[in-house]
């Protein structure tokens, strides 16, 4: 009998459905949480952000992420904001990266202008604003951020003529307990893993970091070559390969089962 694949995935949030994922398809499930999400205490910048769209500031919203939305909902409803952001939220065009914040928008009686097609990034995004004819020349826009600013986005917004005005309502920090993660750079070195699943770009940052600390950067870089790495869609894919890694599988649609799937019958072909 064949020895079933051993599959190391870095996601967190959702991994209790990323192991039965991998134990559904066959494989043995190695999880090492890289990430956590940290709300921001008194998130000045944002409530300061929130009151200028409810002032009337803003002319257009970008969304990025459903949890990201939502969070920026609780940031307002803290300070007995929400109402206000929520009657100019639906005054205003509101353009959407993909389904998750269409979804926070629906559960709240919005609706959006824009939404960007699969895979939802960025660049679809920019490509559906310009498809449907949305003027953003000398507008001021604001950009729920989901953890890290994104630049490129924020750039073909000005682009456009657009100022832009952040709303940074998280942050992504390591997790508490990194031993799983110190655990996975190691085994990885010593050949015993098979592949690994990567399923945001700040799961790599995080993962490098780590075997940085370690002193073990170039040694997990030309490790992890040597197994199948699967990206869950093409901006984590593009963070993987300027980092040095070769991606073997990218998700279509970029989802995690359509992932792990890919993944296996990667490794079943070769």
């Amino acid at each position: 009998m064949n020895k079933r694949p051993v599959i190391c995935s870095f996601e967190s949030r959702r991994s209790a459905e990323m192991r039965s994922l991998i134990e559904r398809f066959d494989g043995h499930a190695m999880i090492a949480p890289s990430m956590q999400q940290v709300p921001f205490e008194e998130n000045a910048v944002a409530l300061d952000a929130i009151r200028q769209v409810i002032s009337g500031a803003v002319s257009h919203m970008v969304l990025l992420t459903g949890v990201g939305t939502e969070t920026m909902l609780k940031v307002a409803a803290a300070q007995d904001l929400e109402q206000g952001l929520l009657q100019s939220m639906g005054r205003m065009p509101l353009l959407v990266r993909g389904p998750k914040p269409a979804a926070v928008l629906q559960r709240h009686g919005l609706k959006f202008t824009v939404k960007a097609p699969e895979p939802n990034t960025w660049r679809e995004l920019l490509t559906a604003i310009d498809e449907a004819q949305i003027e953003l020349n000398n507008q001021n826009v604001a950009v729920q951020e989901y953890g890290i600013p994104n630049p490129e986005l924020c750039d073909g917004l000005t682009s456009r003529g657009a100022t832009v005005l952040p709303i940074p309502v998280y942050r992504w920090a390591l997790p508490d307990d990194i031993a799983p993660l110190r655990q996975a750079i190691r085994q990885t070195i010593d050949g015993e893993i098979d592949a690994l699943l990567f399923t945001s770009a700040q799961q790599v940052r995080h993962v490098l970091k780590i075997a940085e600390q370690m002193a073990q950067r170039d040694e997990w870089l030309s490790s992890a070559n040597r197994t199948v790495v699967g990206s869950i869609g093409p901006t984590c894919g593009q963070t993987l390969r300027e980092e040095g890694l070769v991606v073997s599988v990218e998700a279509s649609p970029p989802k995690m089962g359509p992932l792990v799937r890919a993944v296996m019958q990667h490794i079943a072909d070769a």
